[in-house]
């Protein structure tokens, strides 16, 4: 099988050298390709060729500068033909995005301070060049989208493809397992949360004393993402905060720290460390409330009772899930624990892409069995008591037509969306401007329609 690869989607890192391509300071000896009205420089691929190096790729030079000119290549070509049919993305619609990978290029190089020696750039330079590789980015993909937005598969479609794969090369698909939860919150003992917020009372005190925020958080905040490095969570928009959080973060002015602020995740005070526009940078110390032993215990008890319940018969799963279970996402599907991946709202599970305290009881169930009841944590990390029922289970095995056909499906689509690119490059190829510098002209792929 073919397999034809168009990384228009790079790191980070990546992104971000090859967007300065259109930087008016670059000489004309610096081009190393012309495709209609765009342009790959040399230094682009260079600045690519060291990221792929820095990222542990080994392979020999020649062809890596090879390889990386064709994405290249191949990404211009897209864009031409979106400047032919009048495509543009707004700088707006990238925001969200863009936020979210400065965010994890400073945690990556360690400070905004780092991140910008990295890339001998200012931080405002930094932002311009990621915004303009991901509008490209976008470009692209609708670009990509009216070349395939007829593309449909078959039944038979998926069977000729899979018949083409040698059997050898069939990919394992791991264990997977099915499951139904019941969960219980808590009980909101006012208590708990009076002795969380004491406890952030005093550490506030002291930092108003003149305590470093960021040691107390070191020592003290329950947040594991950010304690580490002194509660600093990074540049953020209001949206990607809890309302409660970034109502009182936009309000503070520099290094203040907010009073007790209460959220889904517990009780947080918070520092601003910077304001640039709709970005507020902040670190924080969270303390969750505790839940006593007789609370747990009690939790546990009803628990136990619910699974009695259900396996003698007096009620089924999906009746206790719904009139007791307090999650929310899987209460109202009779328990059914689903992905919370939006793109991909799958029921079926490897082990490992369950938690350890779920992994644990899972692992031993047979079909139809309840575990006994655990505490655990949630996806937002709050202590709360489950049971578990297994409801199906596959065994590790290669890929086939009956067990694996959404696999299969969605591998066949990606395969026919290759086709259709590369037919469609083929043709364009004909109709396009293309100047090649001659020392790629030794390149391979050249061959393929490339040079003129």
């Amino acid at each position: 099988m073919k397999n034809i690869k168009y990384k228009i989607s790079l790191c980070l890192f990546t992104i971000l050298v090859v967007s300065t391509a259109a930087n008016a300071q670059k000489l004309i000896e610096s081009v190393a390709g012309i495709v209609g009205n765009e342009v790959v420089y040399l230094s682009d691929i260079e600045n690519n060729v060291a990221e792929y190096r820095r990222t542990g790729d080994r392979s020999p030079i020649d062809d890596l500068r090879c390889q990386v000119f064709r994405e290249l290549l191949i990404s211009k070509l897209f864009l031409d033909q979106a400047r032919i049919d009048s495509i543009e993305i707004g700088d707006d619609a990238v925001e969200g995005e863009l936020n979210m990978k400065i965010n994890d290029a400073i945690r990556q190089a360690g400070s905004e301070k780092a991140l910008e020696a990295y890339f001998k750039k200012s931080m405002v330079e930094v932002r311009r060049d990621i915004r303009k590789a991901l509008v490209e980015q976008q470009i692209v993909a609708e670009v990509q989208n009216t070349i395939t937005t007829n593309l449909s598969i078959t039944p038979n479609d998926v069977k000729r493809y899979f018949a083409t794969i040698p059997k050898d090369s069939l990919p394992v698909i791991p264990s997977r397992v099915q499951i139904s939860i019941i969960q219980l919150d808590p009980p909101q003992n006012e208590e708990n949360k009076a002795e969380a917020r004491q406890k952030l009372l005093n550490i506030r005190s002291e930092i108003l004393a003149g305590k470093s925020f960021n040691v107390e958080a070191i020592l003290y905040s329950e947040d594991p993402g950010s304690a580490a490095k002194g509660g600093e969570i990074g540049y953020m928009l209001r949206g990607e905060l809890e309302k409660e959080y970034a109502d009182a973060a936009f309000s503070l002015s520099k290094n203040t720290v907010s009073k007790i602020v209460e959220t889904k995740f517990g009780f947080h005070i918070i520092q601003l460390i910077d304001r640039k526009g709709d970005l507020v940078n902040t670190r924080h110390i969270l303390i969750r409330p505790k839940v006593k032993p007789e609370e747990s215990q009690k939790a546990m008890e009803k628990l136990d009772s619910i699974a009695n319940l259900i396996r003698n018969g007096s009620m089924k799963f999906e009746e206790a899930a719904l009139r007791f279970s307090t999650h929310l996402d899987s209460k109202i599907n009779g328990g059914k624990f689903v992905s919370t991946n939006p793109g991909d709202r799958t029921n079926w599970f490897s082990l490992d892409e369950l938690s350890k305290d779920m992994y644990v009881r899972v692992r031993d169930l047979k079909i139809g069995e309840i575990c006994e009841p655990f505490t655990t944590t949630d996806e937002i990390g709050n202590t709360v008591f489950r049971i578990v029922k297994l409801d199906n289970e596959t065994p590790a095995h290669r890929a086939n037509i009956k067990d694996d056909y959404q696999y299969l499906y969605n591998a066949t689509m990606m395969y026919e969306r290759q086709v259709a690119y590369q037919k469609w490059i083929d043709e364009k190829l004909k109709s396009t401007y293309i100047k090649i510098s001659e020392e790629f002209r030794s390149c391979k792929f050249l061959d393929q329609g490339w040079l003129q």
